[in-house]
């Protein structure tokens, strides 16, 4: 006979994979997860989404609870970052949304940079889904990375500014990273939930010591602040915490609603290929580098001393120094231009492409 409580645990973890586009096999850590984020009554109320958002109005149908009940459950679940809420364009109404796994429930339950014996609990659990993840894939693998090709790309790389050339007749808004920010008003700023997490499991991340620069715009940015998960910042501190990203080397990734990047621009993270969970599904063997890009790196070969600073810097390895000069790999290449930011020589220039996704498929350890 099937236990009551854990049909409810199961269900709750059916309804929070299915709020996001990743692939997330129903586990015990899972479930885990789910324990320690929330208690069995809210639980409880999370079943009652019968499809991943839902109104007030739609929650009242389907539970005896009243207005004021249902109210303070969707404030306790907000503050948790378990759901998130925004009023529909169309209507006006505020609309609940449930969040999946990751991106969602990992991000906002590290976001604060809490480091008590939870979070620890948290990182470890998180790392452990990881691992799960992984072995499906590998077991999986011709199944699930022509999967991953129907689906739109799960980032979308803005390059260093500086490193466009002046010459590019054509740079669209959505390319450069000043004219991102100056189309937004608010901001907020939160700690780096992935770093956070690596710092909890030991590992702390090798490019720098700063955990203060995932930035966000807008309503996201409006919703983090009101609920404690981040704090305010100007545009001018903004545009100053990005461009420092820069110089310590993390990729300007922007962050789109449900990691797709033909839905609304949220914000920006700065990524390193030691700390990302995007990155870190690759490293890992568990999915594929998949961005959308705009730029390629160029190489000047009577420029390049192949000292080898363009390496470290490559989020996807995609340039190695041999026979005394650098060889980049265009199909792994992202055009973020931290490599051409640092190169001592000013040996890499970067070239416009326009869009195009680079799909790199991760290792196939069977």
């Amino acid at each position: 006979m099937i236990d009551l409580s854990e049909k409810l645990w199961h269900n709750v973890a059916r309804k929070i994979v299915k709020a996001g586009t990743l692939p997330f096999p129903l586990t015990e850590t899972l479930m885990d997860l789910l324990k320690i984020l929330i208690t069995e009554e809210q639980a409880k109320f999370i079943n009652l989404f019968r499809k991943t958002s839902m109104n007030l109005n739609e929650l009242k149908e389907r539970t005896d609870l009243d207005e004021e009940s249902i109210i303070k459950m969707l404030t306790e679940l907000l503050d948790k970052g378990i759901i998130t809420g925004a009023r529909s364009r169309r209507t006006g109404i505020m609309v609940y949304y449930l969040l999946p796994p990751f991106p969602g429930l990992f991000e906002m339950s590290l976001i604060r940079g809490e480091t008590g014996e939870k979070e620890k609990k948290l990182a470890k659990i998180y790392d452990r889904i990881f691992g799960e993840i992984g072995l499906v894939t590998q077991r999986e693998y011709d199944f699930v990375f022509e999967e991953f090709k129907k689906f739109p790309p799960l980032d979308r790389v803005v390059p260093v500014e500086e490193e466009i050339e002046p010459s590019v007749e054509v740079v669209l808004p959505l390319e450069e990273l000043t004219s991102i920010v100056e189309n937004h008003e608010v901001f907020s700023l939160a700690k780096c939930y992935c770093r956070h997490q690596k710092d909890l499991l030991g590992r702390p991340c090798s490019i720098s010591d700063e955990r203060y620069n995932c930035v966000q715009f807008g309503k996201t940015a409006q919703h983090l602040i009101d609920y404690n998960f981040a704090k305010e910042i100007t545009k001018e501190e903004a545009l100053e915490i990005l461009h420092k990203a820069e110089d310590d080397g993390y990729v300007h990734k922007a962050v789109h609603a449900q990691l797709n990047i033909e839905k609304g621009l949220e914000g920006f993270c700065n990524c390193c290929k030691c700390c990302c969970g995007v990155f870190e599904l690759y490293y890992r063997n568990v999915g594929p580098i998949y961005s959308r890009a705009y730029y390629i790196s160029n190489l000047n070969e009577e420029l390049c001393v192949a000292c080898g600073t363009c390496t470290k810097f490559c989020p996807t390895e995609a340039i190695k120094c041999e026979n005394s000069i650098a060889e980049i790999d265009e199909e792994r290449c992202i055009g973020c231009g931290l490599c051409a930011h640092h190169c001592p020589e000013k040996a890499i220039k970067l070239i416009r492409t326009g869009p195009r996704d680079v799909y790199i498929p991760t290792s196939n350890d069977n």
